[in-house]
């Protein structure tokens, strides 16, 4: 059932992505397994970052399972689509149940996707990651597999109205070579090493991206110590806090 509604979306939002002429580059598909379980941990600069995240997995033919907050699924329209294409709701308060739902997923030879920032970093840069990816890596004795995406908060992010209009908006994606998580090592070690590697991935997509701020209106979706006008972190944190 879960291919019966996954595969149809897919294709939904291939329509779109060619109705919007987006200028999509991926490099490194590669390295997502053809088989087997496996964690894709990604930066979230985007509400719309599990699309192109599920995108750079079909060149391997691989339908990911992505863990999100569980308000989503109560949503009357995307809730539906969510479970039947088996994602996997997350109660922040008590995630347990997510936790060993992706196990079971993982261990059954699915990949799950994580966004270990656990919500969309506002000021574009990489926000601290929780341990949990590497931990279910550890357990179910899969690996990881890093990538980073840029250019999809131009299309929907926090703070800022949707723009669906035919801009032809580049986004770059780029996946890194899959990352073992040994049960004998530390997860926090693990997780550290993740966030390095995810942020090597995030620069080498910033500096492939092909555009510009066209002018001083136009900054607002690069971050602070690339010449933009987003918000730093530290100003997030403080506006969050008042």
């Amino acid at each position: 059932m879960a291919e019966l509604v996954y595969r149809p979306v897919i294709g939904a939002a291939r329509t779109m992505f060619k109705a919007l002429d987006l200028k999509i580059d991926v490099k490194g598909a590669e390295n997502i397994p053809r088989s087997g379980g496996a964690v894709l941990v990604s930066n979230h600069i985007s509400y719309l970052d599990f699309i192109f995240d599920g995108l750079a997995a079909l060149p391997q033919k691989r339908l990911v399972r992505f863990m999100a907050k569980e308000s989503v699924f109560r949503h009357k329209i995307s809730g539906p689509l969510m479970r039947s294409m088996k994602h996997i709701p997350v109660d922040r308060k008590n995630g347990e149940e997510a936790y060993a739902r992706a196990l079971e997923s993982l261990r059954s030879g699915e990949v799950i996707g994580v966004f270990p920032e656990a919500t969309i970093s506002q000021s574009f840069t990489l926000k601290s990651f929780k341990s949990g990816a590497a931990r279910m890596a550890q357990e179910a004795g899969v690996p990881l597999i890093p990538m980073a995406l840029w250019g999809t908060q131009r299309l929907w992010t926090k703070g800022h109205p949707k723009n669906f209009r035919r801009q032809h908006i580049p986004v770059t994606i780029r996946v890194g070579e899959p990352m073992e998580a040994p049960r004998d090592q530390y997860a926090g070690a693990i997780t550290r090493r993740l966030r390095e590697r995810v942020q090597e991935l995030l620069e080498a997509a910033q500096r492939a991206y092909p555009v510009r701020p066209k002018g001083p209106d136009d900054t607002w979706w690069m971050p602070a110590h690339l010449g933009g006008t987003a918000p730093t972190a530290a100003e997030v944190k403080a506006a969050e806090a008042s």
